[in-house]
């Protein structure tokens, strides 16, 4: 029986990849800063940081996993000893990486499509950490290497339970905000903008497809449906689900209610992705899983199923944004 490791086992695709990867047959280690259940007697979860240098070589060491899927989030600075620890102890290293990567300059985006950190004429962007150019440099430290056991994946924005994106909105600060009855703020420049989002079970299920796929090996895969729909579309889904209100208001006003110092990473997380055209080719990923299209979960469907699921009760959490939303909504009588 092969033997994975997953790290960040309890997040948006994990939380569904450690059943899938048991049911399949593996016996799943799944390690994460949460106390989790297993799922059956062939799950073990560690509560743990998945990170600690010594705690990963010890246990990769004496467990000799078949493969490691790994959720963590690494600065591309620490990444190429993380990197090796990983390649030289398992058979299979699949790697999370992220749309976000790509730049705006093909449609739809392919694995092979241009990247930001390769082709943005923003100097400042590529020259900082942000989340699309560390993620980036991360793949460079895999695509360089010597090694041939590793598979990266990007995924499309992703929901999950308790988690939704709708522009660069969470959870509590759009369904969250609906469930109370409150209006959602929201940039305008984006509301005719396509997206991809999707639902992080059928995502999970391409990972654990790709999992041991020697074909996989050295290869990039856009994790994620062919669908997409405008973020203006994406609201009313929410509006029919549970009621959402979007106020639609310039994208200034709009950074400023998510952060009134402006950081660059917020500006940078709208306008280099939310506002960039994002319909993707999931072609290569359905070829080597032998998934299709239509295995997927229609977008609505699966928005609606999670948004069902939100415990009776559930208390999303008040947010400095939110209520900054509340201010801008009153003092503009919108």
């Amino acid at each position: 029986m092969k033997k994975v490791l997953v790290l960040g086992s309890s997040g948006a695709m994990g939380r569904y990849l450690v059943p899938y990867l048991a049911d399949m047959g593996y016996c799943v280690t799944a390690v994460s800063l949460d106390d989790e259940t297993p799922y059956n007697d062939k799950v073990t979860c560690i509560k743990h940081e998945a990170k600690d240098r010594d705690f990963l070589i010890s246990l990769l060491d004496e467990e000799k996993f078949d493969g490691v899927v790994d959720f963590m989030y690494y600065p591309h600075m620490e990444f190429d000893e993380y990197s090796k620890i990983f390649l030289e102890r398992t058979k299979h290293y699949i790697f999370l990486s992220s749309c976000r990567v790509y730049d705006n300059r093909e449609n739809p985006v392919k694995e092979t499509s241009p990247r930001l950190l390769d082709y943005t004429e923003d100097l400042e962007l590529r020259a900082s950490d942000d989340y699309c150019i560390e993620k980036a440099k991360t793949e460079n430290i895999l695509m360089f290497s010597d090694y041939k056991n590793w598979t990266i994946v990007r995924p499309a924005t992703t929901f999950s339970h308790l988690r939704f994106q709708l522009v660069t909105t969470e959870a509590a600060n759009n369904v969250g905000r609906a469930l109370k009855g409150k209006k959602v703020v929201l940039p305008i420049q984006a509301k005719d903008k396509p997206a991809t989002l999707c639902w992080a079970g059928d995502v999970s299920m391409m990972i654990a497809k790709l999992l041991f796929n020697e074909n996989a090996k050295r290869e990039i895969y856009n994790v994620c449906s062919a669908e997409y729909q405008t973020w203006g579309t994406i609201a009313e889904y929410y509006n029919k689900i549970c009621g959402l209100e979007a106020v639609w208001v310039d994208k200034e006003d709009y950074l400023k209610i998510q952060d009134p110092t402006m950081r660059k990473a917020c500006r940078w997380s709208l306008e280099y992705a939310r506002l960039f055209d994002r319909i993707t080719d999931n072609s290569k990923v359905l070829k080597a899983t032998g998934m299709k299209q239509e295995d997927l979960m229609p977008m609505y469907d699966a928005l609606k199923m999670m948004v069902e699921a939100v415990p009776k009760g559930y208390e999303f959490p008040e947010t400095d944004m939110g209520k900054r939303m509340d201010e801008y909504i009153a003092e503009n009588n919108l």
